[in-house]
């Protein structure tokens, strides 16, 4: 396709859990060689200032708008971002001359396609200032603009990676707050769409009820039992009665069918609805996968990963089973479709959002 360039990828996404960082060298098509990544986690105070953002952005009717404390957080969003780009690139001896473009996601505090919606809190140009690197970002506004749903943005770079792989069709998973499909067909076909809940009730709950961040390795849950009349009650919501292409806002669902169960009951069922609806995506698939790889932060919840493998055909494997970085997959793909951006080669699809046509998106931002 043409001469390879390196990225960076740098992802917050709808989860609170922190920063991702990826550096990979493609030329957006089929050239790709992935490089070191790591994770910044974010301290207990800014996760609190990001659910306060993640409220207060309920109430926005322009992508553009800001609240004085959306506009306070975008800027410390957007400066930690900057910090970890300068410790990765310290840490791998590389100069920002040695970037040609950082892919940055920026931190997802509503989305509603319905609306022509979507708010990335993440300033573009303040990165690429603090930086000294060329910036990509804005990466879902063309799609939703045109129709579209804006999401998920990564199944073209699933695809790259599903290249490596004699399976198929192929299901590439991400369990991040929410939780997404890729469906790669046996000729490359794509399907793509958020299948429900990722971590984000099951994180929800277990703060609440236990005091920690997370159901560290699906513990909580496995003390616990599934409320099967609970979890049928979850399982009707109107979104999985709608047709791909589909997406979701993180806080789409609530904890109300499970308020009445103790902590470990509620866990548990809200860990079986995550699997659950993952499992109902096969509803919309041609052809059922011979292989689910599971990335994002779902797949180290043991309980999760066995109840998902309880309810769908084919093999189901952790990422680094196939091959692939199961934490810096999402970072990864957001380097690659910044390259896409900058050489104006579709990163969304009819089968991946519902847009019209194959389509390129994303702002340059240029660095001083």
């Amino acid at each position: 396709m043409g001469k390879t360039m390196r990225a960076i990828g740098l992802m917050s996404g709808t989860s609170m859990d922190g920063i991702d960082i990826a550096l990979i060298e493609t030329d957006g098509a089929e050239k790709l060689k992935r490089g070191p990544a790591g994770t910044t986690p974010y301290d207990a105070k800014f996760r609190a200032a990001l659910a306060q953002a993640m409220a207060e952005a309920r109430s926005l009717a322009d992508r553009r708008a800001r609240t004085p404390h959306l506009a306070w957080i975008e800027q410390e969003l957007t400066d930690a971002h900057a910090a970890v780009v300068a410790d990765f690139l310290r840490a791998q001896a590389l100069r920002p001359a040695d970037i040609a473009v950082i892919g940055f996601h920026g931190h997802t505090v509503l989305h509603r396609p319905e609306l022509r919606l979507t708010v990335q809190l993440g300033d573009g140009d303040r990165l690429a200032h603090a930086t000294g690197i060329d910036v990509v970002h804005d990466l879902r506004a063309a799609d939703i603009e045109a129709g579209g749903q804006g999401a998920p943005l990564a199944p073209v770079y699933h695809r790259a990676l599903a290249g490596g792989l004699p399976e198929r069709p192929v299901v590439m998973v991400n369990i991040g707050g929410v939780a997404n499909v890729t469906w790669i067909g046996r000729d490359g076909s794509l399907i793509a769409f958020d299948t429900g809940p990722g971590n984000a009730l099951i994180d929800d709950w277990t703060r609440r009820h236990a005091g920690r961040a997370m159901d560290e390795g699906g513990a909580l849950a496995a003390e616990g039992k599934v409320d099967e009349g609970a979890l049928i009650a979850l399982l009707t919501h109107d979104y999985f009665c709608a047709l791909p292409p589909k997406s979701l806002d993180r806080n789409a669902f609530r904890l109300d069918a499970v308020a009445h169960l103790s902590p470990a009951d509620g866990a548990a069922t809200l860990t079986a609805f995550t699997a659950a609806s993952l499992a109902r995506a096969r509803e919309h698939f041609p052809e059922e996968p011979r292989l689910w790889v599971i990335s994002g932060g779902g797949r180290r919840n043991k309980t999760l990963m066995a109840m998902i493998a309880g309810r769908v055909e084919g093999a189901v494997a952790p990422a680094e089973a196939a091959g692939v970085d199961g934490d810096a997959m999402e970072a990864e793909a957001w380097a690659y479709l910044a390259v896409r951006s900058l050489r104006r080669l579709p990163i969304t699809f009819p089968g991946t959002t519902g847009v019209p046509r194959p389509m390129t998106g994303g702002a340059l931002a240029t660095k001083p």
